[in-house]
């Protein structure tokens, strides 16, 4: 029986020497353990670079200013080829950005070239796209007879009376040749039976005479 109790006490001494010193019997299960997060990769400093002037161009975008903010756009794209993220909104903004530019270039620009457009307009019965030219020369010369006279068709065919008699009585005082050619225009027809239009060819020439030619609104028919 000695022999049998030196024995467990010999395999107990033996099961503590290999157990390294300070060390404690794990009690929580692997399994329990969370598992270890990944690494985020740092953001390049490119990336906020790239996104202030994509904000520019937006802001530019904002104030219709399209062809600077396509250039904006377009400096993302060009500088900064490694933020792909990015690189899919700037290329919607910069499509509408080259459509708007595109428009505007073709719009009118010179006062000729919106009496031309206005006249077209008229003919083809855009009154509003007509009206919303002439306002653009009338601003910018007052004094355009040619506009006058095409604004008071423009409102005589959309049915606004005293609009159209207004801009009559304006373009007959600036060019008293208006008086005549508004007799016998087809195109102010709606305006016979008012009294302030026969009122407006019937006034008194003004003191002020200034002989540029009347421009007709209507093609030959």
């Amino acid at each position: 029986m000695a022999k049998q109790r030196r024995s467990t006490k010999t395999s107990k001494r033996k099961a503590t020497a290999a157990r390294p010193a300070g060390s404690r019997a794990s009690t929580v299960p692997q399994a329990a353990l969370p598992p270890p997060r990944p690494s985020t990769p740092p953001r390049r400093s490119t990336y906020v670079e790239a996104v202030a002037v994509y904000e520019r161009g937006l802001e530019k975008l904002q104030r219709h200013d399209y062809t600077a903010a396509a250039e904006m756009f377009e400096s993302v794209l060009r500088q900064y080829p490694e933020e792909k993220e990015l690189h899919e909104r700037v290329r919607l903004y910069l499509n509408v950005c080259q459509r708007q530019a595109a428009r505007q270039a073709l719009a009118p620009q010179t006062l000729e070239e919106r009496l031309f457009a206005s006249t077209i307009a008229i003919n083809g019965g855009r009154y509003d796209e007509a009206i919303a030219q002439l306002h653009l020369v009338r601003d910018e010369d007052p004094d355009n007879d040619h506009a006058l006279y095409m604004l008071a068709v423009a409102h005589a065919q959309r049915g606004e009376h005293a609009e159209a008699v207004a801009h009559l009585e304006r373009a007959i005082a600036v060019n008293p040749e208006n008086r005549g050619l508004a007799r016998t225009d087809p195109d102010l027809e709606a305006l016979r039976g008012d009294d302030s239009f026969r009122a407006a060819l019937e006034a008194p020439p003004s003191s002020r005479f200034d002989r540029r030619r009347p421009l007709r609104t209507r093609t030959a028919r």
